[in-house]
């Protein structure tokens, strides 16, 4: 199982990386064609954005991933319900190394007074990670255990505990991916993992698409507040499970002052649903519905030859409606790193693909 999982994870990464620099083997008259062709759009490209071939990165990094479900009233947009967890952030330190980012980060303690407001929620998330020069994508599995309530019916004081739920447990898991049309002139990776400097304020049209499984349950009703009767009838459910396939069209831009940069990217789109809900009486109702999904990436920072930093935070959310309410679960990530750009030498001027004692 070790080395099928082994043989999977190199496969990943020895597709997903060697598609920003392919070479041809063989050519026949339009291959030759193509080549060139590869060649024009590589020479554009190099007036807008710098790669760094020759050089690995370093860099110390915080972190912190979320897992939050939101509930609105159609009606009343004002009527809402939260469940947020109470995980703190990670600190750890990343490397490029062989054309490959990779990040090790250690969770910090929550303190204690954030556990006697908050509660304590047990968090595990695991995601592996790529950004080429027109692609992306991310799979991903997320659990969380240990959710706190607020409400826009009972607002809660600033020193009073909010409402703890340690009883629900949410599991998150899926794929999605990334496509975007402007590859000569437009990097996405230049404002979020820094393998590459865009050069010039230049956007690109995007299309984004997910395939996600969401589940949530609890030991009794999920949103359990004082005036749920107010909310909606509709709200009596201690299980809800439903999976989601997506497709987005969306827009990002980079905005470049020198060495400094502001991305901003947006995408909203239709999203199929296939729903399962458990009210507490045990009784389980299925349905089909269209709803929507959406993307928001904000990164800011500098990013010169031999020194980066930056900002970046990425929202995904999923939407489902429920009879007179709708229901959101969105995953999160907020990071900040500082990093340096060093000469590669030795093995270290080796692809991760040249490192393979194998071909797939």
């Amino acid at each position: 199982m070790r080395k099928l999982l082994l043989l999977c994870f190199l496969f990943i990464f020895q597709f997903s990386f060697a598609q920003s620099d392919i070479e041809i083997v063989w050519q026949d008259a339009d291959d030759s064609i193509k080549h060139y062709k590869k060649q024009a759009h590589d020479s554009v490209r190099r007036k807008f954005v710098k790669g760094y071939p020759d050089k690995f990165f370093i860099w110390p990094v915080i972190k912190r991933r979320t897992l939050e479900v939101e509930a609105r009233s159609i009606e009343n947009n004002k009527h809402r319900i939260f469940l947020k967890p109470n995980n703190a952030v990670s600190l750890g330190v990343g490397v490029y190394l062989f054309e490959i980012a990779l990040e090790l980060a250690f969770t910090a303690p929550v303190d204690e007074q954030s556990k006697v407001r908050l509660g304590t929620s047990d968090a595990s998330d695991l995601q592996i990670n790529a950004l080429g020069k027109f692609w992306g994508f991310d799979l991903y599995h997320q659990r969380y255990k240990g959710f706190y309530l607020e409400d826009s019916f009972d607002p809660v004081a600033k020193t009073d505990p909010f409402p703890q739920r340690p009883d629900i447990v949410t599991r998150n898991f899926g794929f999605s991916g990334i496509y975007t049309l402007n590859r000569d002139k437009f990097s996405l990776r230049s404002s979020f993992n820094f393998a590459e400097q865009q050069l010039y304020s230049r956007g690109s049209w995007f299309i984004t698409g997910t395939l996600n499984n969401f589940k949530i349950e609890g030991d009794s009703v999920l949103l359990s507040i004082k005036d749920r009767e107010q909310f909606s009838e509709f709200a009596d459910f201690d299980r809800l499970r439903y999976t989601t396939f997506g497709l987005a069209p969306g827009y990002s831009h980079n905005f470049i002052y020198k060495n400094f940069f502001l991305n901003l990217t947006l995408g909203i789109g239709p999203a199929h649903n296939w729903t399962t809900i458990r009210s507490i009486t045990g009784k389980e109702r299925n349905s089909v519905s269209i709803n929507s999904i959406s993307v928001l990436r904000i990164g800011v920072g500098y990013n010169a030859d031999n020194f980066f930093a930056g900002v970046g935070y990425v929202n995904q959310s999923r939407n489902l409606k429920i009879e007179d309410f709708r229901f959101t679960n969105t995953t999160a990530m907020f990071k900040l790193l500082i990093g340096w750009r060093f000469k590669e030498f030795g093995i270290l001027k080796k692809r991760a693909v040249d490192l393979i004692p194998f071909q797939i």
